[in-house]
């Protein structure tokens, strides 16, 4: 077992302040951002976690595909996709499971973890960072990667920030200092402002005495208590929750089944479809706009795990969530199984590529009549459609269904403009043409 001895740094301090509830409030929104948001996040235990994990569950992703798709009809067929597009969707997630299978993975401290003896988890987060640094040095880290530790209350908020400083420590000191590319810190089942202002405080303090820049830490919010929605005043508790992040967060996490449970659903109706997770995302929507945090959607938990019939079944409720998700607005959502990484990209692609020929040409005639309404078919278009339908290919593009080429000639625009993000500027500068 790795040494557990916890470094002499800023923990012990900070938590005498958060006893103390001596703890900093900033507002500041992060901003927008090109970066690519990835379509889901992968958990895992950070005791099962290794270096080369995103590579295993690629693998296990081929073959369960391969067993029971093997080719794009069968695919289609299983989870419902338009057979027209059956063997272009079905040559791209055999592309992306094999180049990118993992987009996004989360260590897990809290559920896919558990309750364990302290000496236990301070061992498993110090090994957790040496497989981080292993994979940092070696390239086989996902693009985003970063941990999710254990509830700020009472009961917990010692045990999690010492896992948070543990693997932190150790992570840099295997890695010259060094944290991997879009790495991000979750927080699960926040019940109050001050957990946000804690962890964010923790950042501050971590951030000093490693010699860190500024904000080098981010995290994201776990919105899976019915007080992350709503305050008890009756203000939605968002806007509250973000401020206290200092400018910290990049990301809100919607968990469905803490959610459910949280408003007495009984275990049998807990789904993704449910009409109170709808209605607690619209107000993640409504409450986040303009922000620039990025949403995610939660998990199906009915795993694609059997014989062939069962494997389908499965595949095509996920299939089936990943789509209400996207029709939602949530671009991105949770994967708990490798056997899942398949009907996730499938659903994804066929989302965008569906709608693909309609969306070039409302916006190619869009852009023609340079922000004047006009019909299209049957779809009329108001001036505030166009940045949707930019979007879309935005979208499009970040989730790999069509490339930068087939975008400019699809949608008629230039790659610049395209990368502008802008339908504002993009009429700007044409009418200066």
């Amino acid at each position: 077992m790795a040494d557990t001895t916890i470094p002499e740094n800023a923990l012990s301090s900070f938590l005498d302040a958060l006893d103390k509830g001596n703890v900093r409030v900033a507002e500041q929104f992060p901003g927008d951002s090109p970066q690519r948001q990835p379509v889901h996040t992968v958990y895992g235990g950070a005791h099962l976690f290794k270096a080369d994990l995103a590579q295993k569950l690629g693998a296990v992703a081929r073959r369960t595909l391969n067993e029971h798709a093997p080719d794009g009809a069968t695919l289609a067929a299983a989870i419902g996709l338009d057979p027209a597009l059956a063997d272009r969707i079905y040559q791209s997630v055999v592309t992306k499971l094999t180049r990118e299978a993992v987009e996004d993975f989360r260590i897990d401290f809290e559920d896919g973890f558990g309750h364990r003896p302290d000496h236990e988890e301070d061992g498993h987060a110090q090994i957790a960072a040496n497989e981080v640094a292993a994979g940092l040095r070696d390239g086989t880290l996902p693009p985003s990667i970063g941990i999710r530790i254990k509830p700020l209350t009472e009961e917990l908020k010692r045990r999690s920030l010492r896992t948070f400083d543990l693997f932190l420590t150790r992570l840099l000191d295997r890695s010259g200092g060094v944290l991997p590319p879009n790495f991000v810190v979750t927080l699960p089942k926040i019940t109050a402002p001050e957990q946000v202002a804690a962890l964010a405080s923790a950042c501050d303090a971590f951030e000093y005495w490693r010699g860190l820049p500024a904000r080098a830490l981010r995290f994201e919010l776990m919105v899976e208590t019915t007080q992350a929605i709503f305050a008890m005043d009756g203000t939605v508790a968002l806007h509250r929750l973000i401020a206290e992040g200092g400018g910290r967060i990049v990301a809100a996490h919607f968990g469905t089944y803490d959610y459910t449970a949280a408003c007495s659903i009984t275990a049998a109706h807990q789904h993704m479809l449910h009409p109170a997770c709808d209605f607690a995302k619209q107000v993640m929507q409504v409450a986040l706009a303009g922000t620039g945090i990025w949403l995610s959607d939660g998990a199906t938990n009915v795993m694609p795990i059997g014989t062939r019939e069962v494997v389908h079944r499965a595949w095509r409720l996920h299939a089936g969530h990943v789509r209400h998700s996207l029709v939602n607005g949530f671009y991105q959502g949770w994967d708990l199984h490798p056997a899942q990484l398949p009907t996730r990209y499938a659903a994804v692609y066929s989302f965008f590529l569906e709608g693909l020929d309609a969306a070039s040409e409302r916006l190619r005639n869009f852009v023609e009549k340079a922000a004047q309404a006009t019909l299209v078919g049957d779809v009329f278009d108001d001036a505030a459609t166009g940045q949707g339908l930019l979007n879309y290919f935005l979208r499009a593009m970040n989730c790999g269904a069509i490339t930068e080429e087939e975008a400019v000639a699809k949608s008629g625009l230039t790659l610049d403009e395209l990368r502008a993000r802008s339908f504002a500027k993009i009429l700007h500068s044409r009418s200066r043409r």
